[in-house]
Order: C-alpha cells, then sequence, then structure tokens
C-alpha cells in the first residue's frame, strides 16, 4: 500500500491544501476525502478525475467533501461516468440534505445516487474496498453530535481523518497490532475539535514513534524538531505502508 497526501494542510491552511490522501494497492488507487481543494491541488499533480477508482469520505466538513460537487459534475458530464462513492450510511443523507443538493440538483437529477454509485458502509465492519485493500470505520470523536469516522486500513494503518486526542483509542490500536498512525494534528493549544501537538507530545515514546503528523497548519516548518518522535507527512511525498 503506498499514500500520497494530496494536501496535508488544516481546514485553514492556505499553504499545503485541504488533508486528502491518494492511496494506491494492486492497481487501484482510493481518494481519501475531498476537500475544497482537492480539484485544484490533483490537477497540480497531473492527476485527473477518470483516474480514481473510489473515493471515501470520513464526515461532512468542507475541508473533507467540498470538491464532491466538482468531482460529481465532472464525471457526469465530461466523462459520462458515475464516481464510486464509500460513505458510512449514517452520512448518506445530511452529504446530500446539507452540503450537495443545492449545487448538484438539476432535473432529472435530484438525489445523491444520480450523481454517485454510492456505497453505504457500516461502522466497525471490516470492508473489502479491492483485493489487498480493507478498510473500517472507527467512528472517533470530533464535533459533537455530528458523526465522523477515522479509519483502520488492512487492520495496521490507522487514519484519523479528524479527532480530538484519544490515547486510549491509540494504546488499543497500537496493542491490536497497528503499525502506522496518520494523525491530524492541531499546532496550537487547545486542540478543542482535533488533537493538538502538545496533547500528542504526551504518548508514550513506543506510540509516538508510530505516528506521523499531517492537518497540520502553515507554520509547520516552525515546529521542526519539536515533534518528539513523531514524524512529519510531507505534501506530494509517496510513503509504503508496510
Amino acid at each position: 500500500m503506498n499514500i500520497r497526501m494530496i494536501g496535508t494542510g488544516s481546514a485553514f491552511a492556505k499553504k499545503y491544501d485541504n488533508n486528502n490522501a491518494l492511496i494506491d494497492t494492486n492497481g487501484f488507487r482510493l481518494l481519501v476525502d475531498c476537500g475544497i481543494t482537492l480539484p485544484k491541488a490533483l490537477h497540480q499533480q497531473g492527476i485527473t478525475f477518470p483516474e480514481l477508482d473510489a473515493v471515501l469520505i470520513s464526515h461532512i466538513h468542507g475541508d473533507h467533501v467540498g470538491g464532491l460537487e466538482e468531482y460529481a459534475f465532472q464525471m457526469m458530464f465530461k466523462y459520462n461516468r458515475k464516481p464510486v462513492l464509500y460513505i458510512a450510511e449514517i452520512l448518506i443523507e445530511p452529504l446530500w440534505e446539507h452540503t450537495l443538493r443545492g449545487g448538484l440538483t438539476q432535473e432529472p437529477l435530484v438525489k445523491l445516487e444520480d450523481f454517485f454509485e454510492v456505497r453505504p458502509l457500516k461502522p466497525n465492519v471490516q470492508f473489502e474496498l479491492h483485493p489487498g485493500l480493507t478498510v473500517k470505520l472507527l467512528q472517533t470523536k470530533h464535533i459533537a453530535n455530528k458523526p465522523s469516522y477515522s479509519f483502520l486500513f488492512n487492520q495496521r494503518f490507522f487514519y484519523s481523518a479528524d479527532m480530538r486526542f484519544d490515547p486510549d483509542l491509540l494504546q488499543q490500536l497500537v496493542d491490536e497490532g497497528v503499525t502506522t498512525i496518520y494523525h491530524d494534528c492541531q499546532l496550537e493549544a487547545p486542540g478543542v475539535v482535533h488533537a493538538s501537538l502538545e496533547e500528542l507530545l504526551k504518548l508514550p515514546e513506543a506510540i509516538q514513534r508510530k505516528i506521523w503528523l499531517m492537518h497540520y497548519g502553515d507554520a509547520i516548518e516552525q515546529y521542526e524538531g519539536q515533534t518528539g518522535y513523531m514524524r512529519i507527512v510531507e505534501q506530494h511525498k509517496q510513503y509504503e505502508i508496510m
């Protein structure tokens, strides 16, 4: 499994684009979230929408779904295809009603399924996206009363879409065999709706060594050498997840 971050920035980052990723395995390319900056950032990397095999959505904040309207329109009117959309079943209605309906609706296209091949996922159930690539959705704490999911890929790679500090969950994942953790990181404390760097630095060394920081602010260069045993994910660089 290879992962490349099309963007590594927070919702407000201007330099690093929204935190969206590409996972490649066995000829299958998965887009993880599709934020506001994704269409432009993807274009700058020389990648077109038809080169994606599917998109996986974590929650309905704009930096994770704001690019879906353009994705849908391009695939329908330019490429005459419905993209595959993996999403927690509980998020399907709010994604359409609260985010996409206003922009996408045009008779007779009046529902999410008119634009996407929607494949609902149940939390805590391992699902095979492609031979050699499985995912399990784990509901993690982010915004009160707004479901948000992080992803466990192939039972060993944890990708925190957006989540508050949860050391017990991280310890549990490591105990169960997770070898790599990509974790969102708010550089300035308090974290509130994201784990802060200050909080993550409290983790045991054994867990820190498995963590790569992403979803950070534009000031990340000022924190080089101040992230303990945790490394910083570089935008556009490809990493192999063993």
